[in-house]
This record gives structure tokens, C-alpha cells and sequence, in this order.
């Protein structure tokens, strides 16, 4: 079945990242993470409103009372509805910066970390909404893709230097993630943002492959959609029916030929499957 690539968000994002459907809302949450900037698109206003901050913002999700919670460079804050910021986390360090992030089943959030230097040593830390943090993987280089499988004993996640989208083991009333293993070796650019359909397959943007795939649970590739910019970053249902797939792209790094003109715009596939409402942040 062909599949319609439409043009949600016009722009020139350097790194947009971080796609979340806000159901309460109807509102797409996104982010440029270099220019330290988190979006709200509205579909149907065809609106994007933009909320500045003071640091690069790897990830912005909702929260059960209001507003949101970023992952910044230095750590994890909270945004009130009336824009009041305050940390949650502050854990800051020389080459690291907070990168991509996912809210579990039991609403706590999942925050990465990518280094600078592309060296290990980052992190993918368990943030519950009192603020108490642990890191549960070490000696990570990129952070990117969380998700979890609809039944919720399954959590996938890529570190995109590994080339590898991997699962684990996941208890929900503990939040403990065990029995690390992969799922699929990626050999199409690098494995960036992830989300899981209402399934368990796990579609995935390949930076630098030029488009997304949908793997089933058992690592086979389903279905892979081509798209018109070469770094796709992230994706996630959204809309009325979560039947609309949302993909973010990033220009950073691009020139010439391979400079697309939608680099940086927010894709849309629409009707192309059928996902599932996020959890919003507990705190």
C-alpha cells in the first residue's frame, strides 16, 4: 500500500527531536535541541507555538498536572502551566548533555545522555516524579529510542552507536530493566528515535538512512517508508485515532546536495498504522 508523506511543520530545525503526542491537548510536543527551543504543534490551527529555554533540550514531555518536563543539558525540569522552571535533577558534566527521553508505564521518565566526544560514558537514568534518580545503563555514547511494549514487560532502547535497537526485561511496579539483549541490527544509517505501535512491532528513524522502519517483535523488517530528507530523528503516533505517524528531522551537519529543503520540517504519514497514547510524567 503506497504511503502519503505530508509536510506537518514546515521549517529549518537544526536538531528536531523528541516527538510526543499530548492526547489532553492535541498538540504534537517536539523539540530543536540546539537551538534550545520546544515546540507545540496544533494540527488543526496549523500552528506551531514555541517555548524557549536556557539550555539545550534534548526531550519535552507532558505531565499529569501541567506542563512539561524537558531534559536539558544539565539535567531533568519542570515547566508549570505558568512557565515557572525549576530542576528536578541537576547532575551537569563537562561533554554530556541530556538527549533523548520517555516516560514509562508507571510514569516515571527515562533520560539519556549523549557525550560530545562520541566517547562512552553517558547514561540512560530512572527519574521518578519525587526526583530520586538512578542510572540504570552506563557507558552509553548516543542515548536515543525508548519505548515499551504495550503489555509493559518489555522496554526497548538504542544507544544509535551500537547500530543496534535492543530489549529488556521490564517490571512496572519496580522499574527495574534487566536481561539487556538485541533485537535487530540496524544496516541502514544509525537507529535514532523509536516508538512502539499498538502491536509491539517498533518503528524506528534511521539518521542518515533517509527513512523509518517498522520491525515486528521478532526483529523482522515489516514495512520501510522512504523519505525526502536524510536525517529523520524520531517518531510517534499521534492524531484523533493515534493513526498518524509523526517524524522529526534535523539540517546539523548537512550542505550541499544533501541539504534537502524539508531537512529540519516535521514529516507526517497519515493512516500509515495504529499506535497508542503516551503516559504524561507522574511529578
Amino acid at each position: 500500500m503506497p504511503v502519503s508523506i505530508e509536510v506537518a511543520v514546515r521549517t529549518e530545525a537544526e536538531l528536531g527531536e523528541s516527538p510526543t503526542w499530548d492526547h489532553g491537548s492535541g498538540t504534537l510536543v517536539w523539540v530543536d535541541i540546539l537551538a534550545s527551543q520546544v515546540h507545540r504543534y496544533s494540527p488543526g490551527r496549523d500552528e506551531d507555538a514555541v517555548l524557549d529555554v536556557p539550555q539545550h533540550v534534548g526531550a519535552a514531555k507532558p505531565r499529569t498536572r501541567g506542563g512539561l518536563v524537558l531534559n536539558l543539558r544539565d539535567g531533568v525540569a519542570l515547566v508549570d502551566r505558568d512557565g515557572a522552571k525549576t530542576w528536578l535533577v541537576y547532575w551537569a558534566r563537562d561533554g554530556v548533555r541530556g538527549n533523548d527521553a520517555a516516560v514509562d508505564p508507571a510514569g516515571r521518565l527515562w533520560a539519556g545522555t549523549t557525550r560530545y566526544d562520541e566517547d562512552p560514558g553517558g547514561w540512560l537514568a530512572r527519574v521518578a516524579p519525587t526526583g530520586d534518580a538512578k542510572v540504570v545503563l552506563g557507558d552509553v555514547t548516543c542515548s536515543n529510542g525508548i519505548d515499551w511494549s504495550p503489555d509493559g514487560t518489555l522496554m526497548y532502547y538504542v544507544d544509535s552507536a551500537t547500530r543496534r535497537i535492543d530489549v529488556l526485561d521490564f517490571d512496572r511496579d519496580t522499574g527495574d530493566a534487566t536481561n539487556r539483549r538485541t533485537l535487530v541490527e540496524v544496516d541502514r544509517g544509525l537507529p535514532d528515535g523509536l516508538c512502539v505501535d499498538a502491536s509491539g512491532a517498533v518503528w524506528v528513524a534511521l539518521w542518515g538512512g533517509a527513512a523509518v522502519r517498522r520491525y515486528t517483535p521478532d526483529g523482522r523488517i515489516d514495512t520501510e517508508v522512504e523519505l525526502p530528507v536524510g536525517q529523520p530523528s524520531a517518531c510517534a503516533f499521534g492524531g484523533q485515532d493515534f493513526t498518524d505517524l509523526y517524524v522529526t528531522t534535523a539540517r546539523v551537519g548537512l550542505s550541499g546536495d544533501a541539504l534537502s529543503e524539508l531537512a529540519g520540517s516535521v514529516l507526517v504519514l497519515p493512516g500509515v498504522g495504529e499506535g497508542r497514547p503516551s503516559t504524561a510524567f507522574a511529578g
